[in-house]
């Protein structure tokens, strides 16, 4: 893997981590349940997206 690919997962990673940070603190100042669940189902997508990425890069060390 050259090194401006792992650049790449890099930012995709960290863009996850703060995708997942804004929908944490989105969804501690909402009332509405349907809001609430709606990020906490963001949160569940972005985490799995966040160690897919992670995976990957994991499986490329290895290699």
């Amino acid at each position: 893997m050259t090194q401006k690919e792992l650049l790449y997962l890099e930012d995709a990673i960290n863009h996850e981590k703060a995708l997942i940070k804004i929908c944490e603190v989105s969804s501690n100042y909402l009332a509405n349940e349907d809001l609430v669940s709606f990020f906490e189902k963001q949160i569940k997508k972005h985490t799995t997206l966040k160690n897919n990425l992670i995976n990957l890069l994991e499986d490329c060390n290895e290699r």
